[in-house]
């Protein structure tokens, strides 16, 4: 069982559970509260949070259950969100807590796709552990450079669309006595996002 496996050793978990009709009827105060907060307006969006401890057949003592019941704007129906944890917090934290795990899965897809961290073609260990040293350096690097130089518009793209659609632009480099010119094509549709982060650039070396 994973959870007497985690338990056993000292680790935290926050596990979402399939909905069952145990589980909703343990929560059916949780339900009442969301049903008076929407009695009167079953427009707006609404939620209620709580917590109780559940025992299914298969578990050899009860564990502690959070619970979230949302109704979205302008719908009747209810969403049920049932998390197993053995950790402290209130039951919105750890909500919380466990819905940011997709943030997670989005930077190690970004690591995959982005940087070739999974593409360890080495027979030996030490090569391959140095390719994912420099790919996670490059993996960093990019991090300051989103945050520090792009416009917060594109902050969010992944990387190969940042690539493909923001820096691989032809462009004409036209060099004088004193400066370095970019002449972009008049209809390159991301030209202003190119100069913004050419002036961000700028203002970083000025900083130094």
């Amino acid at each position: 069982m994973i959870y007497e496996a985690l338990e056993s050793n000292g680790v935290s978990y926050a596990i979402r559970m399939k909905e069952n009709r145990r589980l909703h009827s343990a929560a059916s105060f949780i339900e009442d509260e969301l049903f008076t907060k929407t009695k009167d307006n079953q427009i707006n969006h609404a939620v209620s949070y709580g917590e109780f401890f559940y025992k299914a057949d298969s578990w050899l003592y009860p564990r502690r259950i959070v619970c979230k019941i949302e109704k979205p704007e302008g719908q009747m129906n209810f969403l049920y969100t049932f998390i197993v944890t053995n950790m402290d917090g209130r039951p919105e934290d750890l909500i919380c807590f466990y819905w940011k795990r997709g943030l997670m899965e989005t930077f190690i897809r970004e690591s995959k796709h982005g940087f070739h961290m999974d593409a360890m073609s080495s027979h030996s260990m030490t090569v391959n552990a140095n390719k994912l040293q420099i790919s996670m350096l490059a993996y960093n690097l990019f991090n300051w450079f989103r945050r520090l130089v792009l416009p917060r518009s594109i902050q969010k793209l992944q990387v190969d669309t940042i690539r493909f659609k923001r820096l691989k632009i032809a462009a004409k480099l036209v060099r004088s006595a004193r400066y370095l010119t970019f002449k972009l094509c008049s209809h390159c549709p991301y030209k202003n996002e190119f100069y913004e982060i050419l002036e961000h650039i700028c203002g970083l070396k000025q900083l130094e």
